[in-house]
């Protein structure tokens, strides 16, 4: 990897870095043959990890432009999908279970695409799928503008404000 060059999503950064929404990248390589680059349009999903949960996760890529690594399966949303909406139901509720239960091996386990096409997916209307996924979206930037301040000791915090009554009280989780 280089500190610039290509933009690419490597499958791990799902895991490291997980986001319902992938805008910008920070990791880069020179461009190899048959390189497969995003429309704007695509849910990536990893095609092997650790365990079944690992891979039962998916981010939508919204620039064109970016590499997608090897070992992802590429999904183009049907016009009637919401790719926010797509990605928050793969990795979320009962989709996700359901392709955890597709996942095959030992060690290393895997999905095929083959296994993302017979998963049974549950929408609503466009217009409230849209919706879902601003709201998801919104929430994902709220903490990650969140998760980036100190503590004391110079951890990342991420602050959770319960309500009980009428008082609020933080409290402070390490990240």
């Amino acid at each position: 990897m280089k500190e610039n060059g290509t933009p690419i999503i490597l499958y791990g950064r799902l895991y490291t870095k997980y986001e319902t929404v992938i805008s910008e990248v920070d990791t880069f390589v020179d461009v190899q043959p048959n390189s497969v680059y995003s429309t704007g349009h695509e849910v990536i999903v990893p095609a092997s990890g650790e365990t079944a949960e690992d891979i039962s996760r998916a981010s939508f890529v919204a620039k064109s432009g970016i590499l997608l690594g090897g070992d992802l399966n590429i999904i183009v949303p049907d016009d009637y999908i919401n790719p926010v909406f797509l990605a928050l139901t793969i990795s979320n509720g009962n989709q996700q279970k359901e392709l955890s239960k597709r996942a095959q091996g030992k060690s290393v386990v895997h999905i095929h695409n083959s296994d993302l096409e017979n998963v049974v997916l549950l929408y609503p209307k466009y217009e409230e799928q849209e919706k879902i996924g601003e709201y998801f979206s919104k929430l994902d930037s709220l903490i990650t503008l969140h998760q980036h301040k100190p503590n004391k000791k110079g951890h990342d915090v991420l602050t959770v404000m319960p309500f009980k009554g009428n008082q609020r009280k933080p409290h402070y989780l390490c990240t």
